[in-house]
């Protein structure tokens, strides 16, 4: 085939969207090339190849323009806290007991939380995604310049990932942001913070319900959870005043008693005035509802950066809780 014949070819799969293997590596991604082979002793040809066979998604650009935490919170807690989600959310529970005690035994993360955090990531395993990692995060580190810098990092990680692991990168799936396993850890987490929790001599955050509830019990201790200490508080009384608490971002920067001095009304439950919290508002149907949140839920948005996301985990931990304890209760009573 000729030159002008190859270009010929290329531009009608353009026009007909074609979303194929690269042909060949345009500049800045033989930089990446460049950069691996300099600072991680990958062999330059066998890494091309690689990259080639990456497929750029259009979908996937259009996915991580419009996400669920976009919606406001009454749109997003519908969907993320459902009776079929508490419902499955208890049957894990029961079959992953021991596993769930001993994570909280070692760890300090209540069973609740973990369970939470697979149900919303997800459905416990049911949906953890249909996209190559690869594919997903060659598109948006070459393909979406408002977080390209983040996903070639990523893409970086899933290399190194992978060849620590003895996995296939052709081969593993996750979502369209590259988030993998039950878990859906992006790969930098898979490398920090996965653990061998079932004892089998691998980190398997696909087929092993252990290593996923051992792995995400680890995220959250190395991220600042507090053994038995709450998440949130309701709080009211929040008005123009209390403008510089909303603004001060989720990590606690104050305190219940600066809150109450500022005339903010928080249900404390017994918390002393010097526990450190933000302040942060969600979008009811009827106007906002507020909040004080804690160190734990602070920890939990180090999950996912969004106030929605950690509220869902949040109340879906709750329900789940009472569901199992009433099951419990009827079980002892039989």
């Amino acid at each position: 085939m000729t030159s002008l014949s190859r270009r010929i070819v290329l531009l009608a799969a353009l026009l007909l969207g074609w979303t194929g293997a690269q042909a060949a590596l345009d500049a800045e991604q033989r930089a990446f090339v460049d950069e691996m082979v300099r600072k991680h002793g990958y062999d330059r040809a066998e890494l091309t190849r690689l990259l080639e066979d990456a497929q750029f998604q259009d979908g996937i650009i259009t996915l991580i323009t419009r996400p669920a935490e976009a919606k406001p919170w009454y749109e997003y807690r519908a969907i993320m806290v459902t009776p079929e989600r508490i419902e499955q959310g208890v049957e894990f529970w029961q079959r992953n007991a021991d596993t769930l005690r001993r994570a909280e035994a070692e760890l300090g993360v209540p069973p609740e939380i973990v369970t939470a955090i697979l149900g919303v990531e997800t459905r416990y395993g049911r949906n953890t995604g249909r996209h190559r990692v690869l594919d997903a995060l060659f598109t948006l580190g070459f393909g979406y310049p408002k977080r390209a810098s983040f996903f070639r990092k990523e893409l970086e990680q899933f290399l190194l990932m992978t060849r620590e692991e003895h996995l296939d990168a052709r081969t593993l799936t996750g979502s369209y942001a590259g988030a993998m396993g039950k878990s859906q850890f992006m790969p930098s987490s898979f490398r920090a913070y996965a653990i061998d929790f079932d004892g089998d001599g691998r980190r398997d955050l696909w087929g092993s319900d252990a290593d996923a509830i051992g792995s995400i019990a680890n995220y959250f201790v190395r991220n600042g959870w507090r053994r038995g200490e709450r998440v949130a508080l309701p709080a009211s009384g929040v008005d123009s005043r209390h403008q510089r608490f909303l603004e001060a971002g989720l990590k606690p920067g104050f305190t219940l008693g600066e809150l109450a001095a500022a005339g903010v009304r928080v249900d404390t439950d017994g918390l002393p005035a010097d526990t450190p919290c933000s302040l942060f508002d969600l979008d009811e149907e009827n106007g906002p509802a507020y909040w004080a949140g804690l160190q734990n839920f602070f920890a939990i948005t180090r999950y996912n950066r969004s106030e929605l996301y950690a509220m869902a985990v949040y109340q879906l931990s709750r329900e789940i809780a009472q569901s199992h304890a009433a099951l419990e209760r009827k079980n002892i009573a039989r």
